[in-house]
């Protein structure tokens, strides 16, 4: 194997296979320690995406996304033959009940259909939150370990599946408030924060709270303002979090407030109610974690 190779010259474990010349090179000093390797690629080549697809003969890859993984077969809903030609009426028939019955075997049990519905809004809420497929795995692993420890008997699937999600965001630090996730989820915010205390009590997660940071990103992306401002920011948030004053605070409300300051120091300047409207906070909150920042860090703001 590759990483059990080792270069003779330098010692080092960095090696290059270089298939254009079949060679297996040390990428520190150059020296080439093994020639004529066989390339384990496809025998064919592709020039661009399109002969790619035409050209592979493998299958999608598997997910987490699909109750059965993605590993089951389809038939085809054109009626046509391997040579594209049209299916005689009593062929068509067949073809017609074998698909039939191949749907339904693929959910066959109601855990099956309790999945591919759960994953089914997953893949919805994921949708009108523009989360990134990482979440969207990652929440359908947990729904199923939920399934697996037998956590969904006397549960709505609707609020399991948001509070994974929920679970999912905060797991791959890319923050969702409940308020977010409840504005499209079809149960309600109170229900959705239940589930997600009883999945984390039943499989012993610990997941530390929400990160200040997290929310910068996207807050400062949708008010419009400059790389400067983001950076102030954050320079202001972490001299927040070295001396301790986000106790018992709003992550979303320290986050906004710091944005707001940094505004006002970059001369870029924006007011509370902006800022209100994008992190979802009150522009009272704004101005009292606004006042507890400027006392405690002893920022000169003029407003």
């Amino acid at each position: 194997m590759l990483r059990e190779k080792i270069c003779p010259e330098c010692k080092s474990k960095s090696l290059v296979q270089d298939y254009d010349r079949a060679e297996i090179v040390c990428s520190n000093c150059g020296l080439v320690i093994e020639e004529g390797i066989l390339d384990m690629g496809p025998e064919w080549r592709a020039f661009d995406s399109e002969q790619r697809d035409e050209r592979e003969r493998t299958g999608a890859p598997m997910t987490y996304m699909i109750h059965d993984k993605g590993l089951s077969t389809e038939i085809d809903w054109r009626n046509k033959d391997i040579h594209g030609r049209d299916l005689p009426p009593r062929r068509r028939a067949q073809v017609y009940r074998m698909r039939k019955w191949q749907s339904r075997m693929k959910v066959s049990s109601s855990a099956a259909r309790n999945l591919a519905f759960a994953l089914t809004e997953i893949v919805r809420l994921s949708s009108h939150l523009k989360l990134p497929k990482n979440i969207r795995e990652a929440a359908a692993v947990l729904y199923r370990r939920c399934l697996e420890e037998d956590l969904i008997r006397g549960r709505s699937i609707e609020g399991m599946a948001s509070a994974c999600l929920y679970a999912a965001c905060r797991q791959c630090r890319v923050p969702r408030t409940l308020d977010e996730i409840s504005e499209h989820a079809r149960v309600e915010k109170k229900e959705i924060a239940k589930d997600y205390r009883y999945i984390m009590r039943e499989l012993g997660f610990n997941l530390p709270p929400t990160n200040p940071m997290d929310y910068l990103p996207r807050f400062a992306s949708q008010l419009g303002v400059s790389p400067a401002v983001q950076r102030k920011a954050t320079e202001i948030l972490q001299e927040a979090i070295d001396k301790e004053l986000l106790s018992g605070r709003s992550p979303k409300g320290i986050a906004a407030a710091s944005l707001y300051i940094a505004s006002i120091l970059e001369d870029e300047r924006k007011t509370q109610r902006e800022v209100s409207d994008v992190a979802n906070v009150t522009e009272v909150t704004i101005r009292n974690r606004y006042k507890e920042l400027q006392d405690e860090l002893g920022l000169q703001v003029e407003i």
